[in-house]
This record gives structure tokens, sequence and C-alpha cells, in this order.
């Protein structure tokens, strides 16, 4: 078993929008040298956030082109730092976007913005 890196270990900020991520930025993915492909989400098409008055943020997605693995995630919206579990276990396992994405996220719920932007890795997301 690969020993525990510790760009897994979740980070939070408890701010208002919060924010979350886990994993890689975008920037040092590449400096790693990693060919990207980028998903990404707003709240803002989420019905939940709508119901809560709470639209603003979005969901990023940063995975390997070429292996699909899951790179990093991050979040900047409600409740954010109670999301970013789904990916940190998400990167554990191994888990590809399109197996995050295709997993049944509750709806109405904000988790679906998670789903969401993993599938738009592949431009499988619903259209906004």
């Amino acid at each position: 078993m690969e020993s525990y890196r510790s760009e897994w270990i979740p980070r939070c900020i408890y701010t208002r929008p919060e924010a979350a991520s886990v994993g890689l930025t975008e920037k040092q993915a590449k400096e790693r040298g990693y060919e990207l492909k980028i998903g990404k989400f707003p709240f803002s098409a989420i019905g939940k956030s709508l119901v809560n008055g709470t639209k603003e943020g979005f969901v990023k997605v940063i995975a390997d082109k070429q292996t699909e693995d899951i790179l990093g995630v991050h979040m900047i919206g409600p409740h954010v730092t109670e999301l970013i579990g789904e990916a940190a276990l998400a990167q554990v396992l191994d888990a590809t976007p399109w197996e995050v994405g295709s997993a049944v996220h509750a709806h109405p719920s904000l988790s679906e913005v998670i789903g969401e932007a993993m599938l738009a890795v592949d431009g499988r997301s619903i259209g906004i």
C-alpha cells in the first residue's frame, strides 16, 4: 500500500463562503508533469443551493488525462467543509471522476455539485 501523502489531507477555511480542497492544485499538477483534464461546476446550477439562497461558488476537479486519476478537488461555496470528505475518499480509493460522478447523489442536495463537477471533466455534466 502506498504511504499516506500529505496532499490527501483535506484543507478547510471556515469563512463565508467556505473554501476546501484536497490534493494538488492545477499549478502543482502541471509542475509535476501531469497532462490535465479539468472539470468545473457552479453551485448556482444546483437546486438545493438556489432554494437555500447560497448560490455563489463552484467545485473544480483536476484529473490526470492519461490515468484518469483525481489529482485535486477545490471548492468554494456553502458547506464545502462538509462536502470535501467525498473528494478525499475518492482519492484514497483511486476513483476516477466518472466513477464519482456516476454515483447517485441525492436530489436536491449540495453534494450534486461534486458529481456534476466530476462529470464535467469529460464534458458529461448537465447543461448550464
